[in-house]
């Protein structure tokens, strides 16, 4: 069997049987190591020289996690919190309490979508915004599948489709490496090409939320732990005014340098001047932080390791050749095998900026050779890259939800946020990615 198939299989059945994902990602790429022919100390090494590939990303999440627990120090998030409790008590009768909780995921999606084009903080709002609420969601009834299938959505659409924050990063991207890989495309028709696939996201969203998780559920009110009860110090005019100033420079200076480190670190300065976060508490604080975001960089961490040793065993080039070989000039089993392909490749990475890179070398030749306009192989690339985000048990835009929601134990990540999120998003993402290629 193909290296990286039988290392992306033995990762999903792992994590479905909820071995813990960094295990599984370990485990994965010391099979397909193996299978792939570099024997066992040679995968140890690729894999551990790996790991640096996302030591920047990991840097990035943990002082983003310390900026957002500054944020909590400004009382912004328990703004928003007491708006929502207002919300639930006002509404008493079942339609008006229907209308809630439209509202409440209509929130967090907005503030999700914000979080990768207006204020590029990623995830680093989950944990700060989604604990808080969970007592909201609990009375509501609401099923936390449905929320992480909501905030899913707004870590990967905005990014997909429009040119800003963390958008302007993913396009630029894709625009280099299909330059490099023998295809110049214009930036300006980037969005043009992601707009049907996008549009397979919206799909998955609403019957997410509609249809698959409409009805509701019970969750335990479980309190969290006494210091997180009394740990808010509330919020007034001046509190909310630097916060949302210290947003503004986050957001102005990770624009200026093009690095979430420095853009983080700007907000975080911001809020020891306005003295929201005491330097004598500073410590403490941005400790805690880092360590709340600490899971995600570890399996970051990992899914780099996993990739290197995928890249290693030249195995993704010889699943993209027996792809190739098998389509016989048709358009649309290219496209198909295509995005097939991209699936197993983006599902043990968990990252679309860095599956990019890997698939572009090899899917634009094979777009060219077959017949796609510019615009269908951007399509391709780009919902291929979009598949390890969407549904992936190493994507941050997995983890991140499940930070969050699984503050009391009542969540879990591969069944209550990767399935859920593979089936709505994974799916369309593929259906209307293949449209695309076949109609651009």
């Amino acid at each position: 069997m193909n290296a990286v198939v039988l290392a992306v299989l033995i990762m999903l059945v792992l994590s479905l049987f909820r071995i813990h994902v960094v295990v599984a990602l370990i485990l994965g790429a010391l099979a397909g190591g193996l299978a792939g022919g570099l024997g066992l100390s040679n995968t140890i090494e690729v894999f551990t020289g790996g790991l640096g590939g996302s030591a920047e990303v990991a840097l990035s999440y943990a002082l983003l996690g310390s900026f957002a627990v500054g944020i909590s120090r400004t009382g912004l998030p328990e703004l928003l919190v007491n708006y929502a409790l207002k919300l639930v008590k006002k509404e008493e009768d079942g339609n008006r309490k229907a209308l809630t909780k439209v509202l409440i995921l209509f929130l967090i999606l907005i503030i999700s979508c914000f979080s990768q084009n207006v204020i590029p903080v990623h995830i680093a709002f989950i944990p700060i915004l989604i604990p808080p609420l969970l007592h909201v969601l609990n009375e509501l009834k609401v099923d936390r599948r449905a929320v992480a299938s909501v905030i899913t959505f707004g870590l990967t659409a905005p990014y997909i489709l429009l040119p800003a924050g963390f958008g302007q990063i993913f396009h630029d991207i894709l625009q280099t490496n299909m330059a490099e890989s023998g295809l110049t495309v214009d930036a300006s028709i980037i969005p043009s090409a992601m707009l049907l696939p996008t549009a397979g996201l919206v799909v998955g969203l609403l019957i997410a939320v509609f249809f698959s998780y409409r009805k509701g559920r019970n969750y335990r009110e479980i309190k969290l732990s006494e210091k997180k009860e009394v740990e808010g110090p509330g919020y007034t005019g001046p509190s909310i005014f630097f916060a949302v100033l210290s947003i503004l420079a986050t957001l102005t200076v990770q624009l200026q340098t093009e690095s979430m480190i420095f853009g983080a670190l700007a907000g975080i300065i911001v809020l020891y001047l306005s003295r929201s976060m005491k330097i004598q508490e500073s410590e403490v604080l941005l400790t805690e932080g880092m360590k709340m975001m600490a899971f995600i960089g570890f399996v970051m961490l990992a899914a780099s390791g996993f990739a290197e040793v995928m890249r290693e065993t030249g195995d993704v080039e010889a699943l993209v050749e027996q792809a190739s070989g098998m389509i016989g000039g048709s358009k649309a089993l290219a496209a198909a095998l295509m995005l097939v392909v991209g699936l197993l490749i983006t599902m043990g990475i968990g990252s679309s900026f860095s599956t990019i890179p890997i698939i572009a070398t090899i899917f634009v030749p094979l777009a060219i050779e077959v017949g796609f306009s510019p615009l269908a192989t951007v399509a391709l690339v780009g919902t291929a890259a979009a598949l390890g985000d969407a549904g992936s048990p190493a994507s941050d835009s997995t983890l991140g939800p499940t930070a969050g929601l699984n503050v009391d134990g009542q969540h879990n990540h591969i069944w209550d946020t990767v399935v859920p999120t593979f089936i709505h998003y994974n799916l369309p993402l593929m259906a209307f990615g293949w449209i695309a290629a076949m109609f651009l």
